[in-house]
């Protein structure tokens, strides 16, 4: 198999929002997504990988964890014009798509995530956690994601045999473009504005769910807590609102709140949802589209999103193979 690009998508803004302030979530500065960086440089390199593609940017979070390693790494800036947004996430990926990237490492929390698969739905992801919600990206030791991603980008390992697709929820609101989400929608009161997180029970009216785990903060979270798991075979809905089941979840770090459930059903992979203004609809737990009285949005579960690569799968196969193991000239290597 021949050799492909990684791509790397790192976000100087995760881990820095409103939730610092109203919860007691961690930042994640710079010299920390710096040294993130550096592992998983080192790792892609022993790995096998040769080139690097990444999106550049003021806080030079790839090009200062590259200086003075010496590694076989040719890395090389995407050729895009920036904005300061989550547009430039979405426009690294489709870039990186281009590009044909084999494997791209987004740095980040679900909202960096998401605007990814934004650029590239099935994009072939290592998502790592630097974000203040982490449902979607994996908390695992950058050196090690380095060297699974290095061995999908040399082809020493298969995309198949080390990634898993991940189910999306399609958003499609009327007159406007399309959208996704990778963990979460809600509805939420058009009341309440200001910050972009979605942390007041008060503001929910329903939430649809493709993960529900009591381990995890956001949303994500009240399914888990309700001891509902996320159906096989589509998405988990909630009727949020007093009267209901209440159940006490972690929807930030630090902040654990009653969330008022009425009802709860399933929503079958590729069947749609209709949400109708007034309200704001949030993505992965950040208020995205508002929709003014009457204006449709219909959400379809589908199974089709993102094949989210296994570190141990990778590393766990790599060394089945005997890939890690050198043998001297002459020596014979016996099970």
């Amino acid at each position: 198999m021949a050799a492909a690009p990684v791509g790397i998508i790192a976000n100087p803004a995760s881990g820095k929002d409103i939730r610092r302030l109203i919860a007691h979530a961690p930042v994640s500065t710079d010299v920390e997504k710096r040294a993130i960086l550096r592992r998983f440089l080192i790792g892609a390199a022993a790995g096998g990988a040769a080139d690097v593609l990444y999106l550049a940017g003021p806080h030079r979070l790839v090009e200062d964890a590259l200086a003075g390693l010496d590694l076989p790494l040719r890395a090389l800036p995407l050729p895009l014009d920036l904005t300061d947004s989550a547009l430039d996430t979405r426009n690294a990926a489709a870039a990186c798509r281009a590009a044909g990237a084999a494997v791209v490492l987004v740095l980040g929390g679900d909202g960096t995530c998401r605007a990814a698969a934004a650029g590239w739905q099935d994009i072939p992801i290592l998502p790592l956690s630097t974000g203040t919600n982490n449902v979607f990206p994996l908390t695992c030791e950058p050196t090690v994601a380095g060297l699974a991603a290095g061995l999908v980008a040399a082809g020493r390992l298969t995309l198949a045999e080390v990634a898993t697709p991940a189910p999306v929820i399609e958003v499609e609101v009327e007159g406007e473009p399309p959208d996704l989400a990778l963990v979460d929608a809600a509805f939420v009161d058009d009341l309440f504005s200001g910050a972009r997180a979605v942390w007041r029970p008060a503001e929910l009216r329903a939430v649809l769910l493709l993960r529900a785990d009591p381990a995890v903060t956001g949303l994500a979270a009240i399914g888990g807590m309700l001891g509902l798991p996320r159906p096989a075979d589509g998405a988990l809905l909630l009727e949020l609102g007093e009267g209901g089941t209440r159940a006490h979840v972690p929807l930030a770090p630090g902040l654990v709140l009653p969330v008022p459930v009425r009802a709860h059903d399933r929503l079958p992979f590729d069947r749609s949802l209709a949400w109708h203004g007034p309200g704001i609809v949030a993505l992965d737990g950040e208020r995205d589209r508002r929709l003014l009285p009457g204006q449709r949005a219909a959400l379809t579960p589908r199974r089709t999103g993102p094949r989210v690569i296994d570190p141990r799968r990778a590393l766990e196969r790599a060394a089945a193979a005997g890939l890690f193991i050198e043998v001297p000239c002459g020596a014979r290597y016996a099970d």
